[in-house]
């Protein structure tokens, strides 16, 4: 068996972390944020030319983060374009990757509180059952 990256530990904190819906939001929001920020700074440093200011260089990250692309900011150099590469496909792979991971977390722990639900329930209808098949029993032997 292959042992977890270090990459995959942490997105399994993330998703523990994700107890309920708002905390999940904030995961993802942080995740995503963080995201952005970083590239948008990146982008900046590494192709200065293209993005002057950090603000054209986060304005370029939210549209490729969020997959929109407006195409008014556009890497012209080399390692402009693969960052731009590496950030749309964190866009795309990485935050849908956390958001699917958070919902199946949800819906398996409301599957198993659904299925306890359903074995007291049935428990309980069992006992009822058995009760009434005492009650009928001891009404025969009386009348016999």
């Amino acid at each position: 068996m292959q042992s977890e990256t270090r990459v995959e530990r942490r997105l399994d904190r993330l998703i523990a972390r994700a107890e309920n819906p708002r905390t999940a939001a904030a995961v993802i929001g942080s995740v995503t944020t963080t995201i952005t920020l970083a590239a948008g700074a990146l982008m900046t440093l590494i192709d200065h030319k293209g993005f002057p200011s950090i603000g054209s260089g986060l304005w370029w990250a939210v549209q490729t983060v969020t997959t929109v692309g407006y195409g008014d900011h556009v890497p012209e150099s080399a390692p402009g374009q693969i960052l731009a590469a590496v950030v749309m496909l964190f866009g795309i792979g990485f935050i849908t990757v956390i958001t699917a991971s958070i919902t199946g977390a949800f819906v398996a722990r409301t599957s198993k509180q659904t299925t306890a639900g359903d074995s007291a329930q049935s428990a309980a209808q069992l006992d009822d059952v058995l009760a009434r098949l005492e009650r009928i029993e001891a009404s025969l032997n009386q009348r016999s």
